[in-house]
């Protein structure tokens, strides 16, 4: 079996891949249904279903690890998302991909659980921003590459799933070379519900929850609402599958930088500079909406400051949770992501709807806002 080093890096890439698949699925369906005349209101809606699935999910997982530890957790995960791509291309149905969907969204939670959980219970604390600052490189990475695939569609409609699957399958596979293990436990904590054990978590990290919220909100706001919107506003399919990448690529270029600022300005210091950015930049980016290159150039900056609001907000709930919530606490982590995930894309398509006439990008600065206020006025409890 390998090193634990190894073990880190093996992770890590299927993490990538979960990026992959979500950043390649919310354009992708986006794109189909809108050219299949699909009203944006309801192309919103479907969009949740990925999310619907991880909530779903969520009671269920942190149980299940205490009982069999990460590997089948993660294993199970993987094959459940790249079962699910291959039987996308069968039949084109609003309702069977929507199942599909809240499937890949049941992988991708037990996915990210398991990988998350293992990595931020073995990190070294001196080095713990710039570890999980790779992970969300790695999730970044994956969204990057995910939206590229719509291209694929000039080909066939069924390419982008079949390649998308093959690509999972294979990284999944390595899995096997890991020997399985299991979270830390305590006996008061053992004697706890898993209600109990979330309200702990909730009363000690409900901070750190927001930025994962507002990463969600963000993510799928920009893959799953912005595709339609873009249309609409004169921008064609090619030249948002070339837009939509920036914004990880931003994450990409900048997710290392912070999470080792955030190692020695603390959390909440970055946190507040990163939305600050964030809400400038896409301030500006409603100003210009129809100027292609300066979209480009305002999603990687954007990108570089709030596509870390992720993994600064995990490292945020490791600095003060104890070892023995963390599996509450990054399941929580996962349920935050997808309220935002949901919310997004409902809001975000009802808007453009009711509002035409208003940029769908002061719906993603009302929410940095918020979310900068309450991080603000919240007293600093890993410092």
């Amino acid at each position: 079996m390998v090193s634990d080093k190894m073990r880190y890096w093996i992770l890590i890439s299927l993490v990538t891949i979960s990026g992959f698949s979500q950043g390649m699925l919310l354009p992708l369906i986006a794109i189909i249904l809108e050219q299949s005349g699909v009203s944006s209101s309801v192309n919103g809606i479907h969009a949740t279903g990925l999310y619907i699935g991880i909530l779903l999910a969520s009671p269920f997982m942190e149980k299940l690890m205490h009982r069999l530890g990460f590997k089948p957790i993660i294993v199970v995960g993987g094959m459940l998302v790249f079962i699910s791509l291959f039987l996308f291309p069968l039949w084109h149905s609003l309702w069977f991909w929507f199942i599909l969907r809240m499937i890949i969204g049941i992988g991708d939670q037990m996915l990210h659980f398991g990988t998350q959980t293992w990595i931020t219970s073995t990190v070294e604390e001196k080095t713990r921003g710039k570890s999980i600052a790779i992970y969300g490189l790695a999730f970044g990475l994956g969204f990057a590459v995910g939206p590229l695939m719509t291209k694929l569609l000039a080909i066939n409609t069924a390419m982008p799933f079949i390649v998308s699957a093959i690509i999972s399958m294979i990284v999944w596979s390595t899995m096997f070379f890991i020997n399985n293990h299991w979270p830390e436990q305590t006996d008061t904590l053992n004697r706890a519900s898993v209600i109990g054990r979330f309200i702990q978590t909730a009363k000690i990290a409900w901070v750190a929850l927001l930025p994962p919220f507002g990463y969600g909100f963000l993510e799928a706001t920009l893959h799953g609402v912005f595709p339609v919107y873009g249309l609409r506003i004169g921008h064609d399919v090619d030249l948002l599958a070339l837009i939509i990448p920036c914004f990880a690529i931003g994450s990409i270029i900048f997710q290392l930088p912070l999470g080792s600022l955030s190692d020695r300005f603390g959390r909440r210091n970055i946190l507040l500079l990163s939305l600050t950015l964030g809400t400038i930049f896409f301030t500006f980016a409603a100003i210009l909406e129809h100027f292609s290159y300066a979209l480009i150039i305002l999603f990687v900056l954007a990108g570089m400051f709030v596509g870390s609001l992720y993994s600064l907000g995990i490292t945020y709930m490791v600095d003060v949770l104890p070892k023995a919530l963390l599996p509450a606490g990054n399941l929580m982590m996962g349920i935050a992501f997808s309220l935002g995930s949901m919310t997004g894309p409902f809001f975000g398509g009802l808007f453009i709807q009711i509002f035409p006439g208003i940029s769908l990008f002061y719906v993603i600065v009302t929410m940095m806002v918020l979310i900068g206020i309450a991080i603000y006025f919240k007293k600093d409890p890993s410092r």
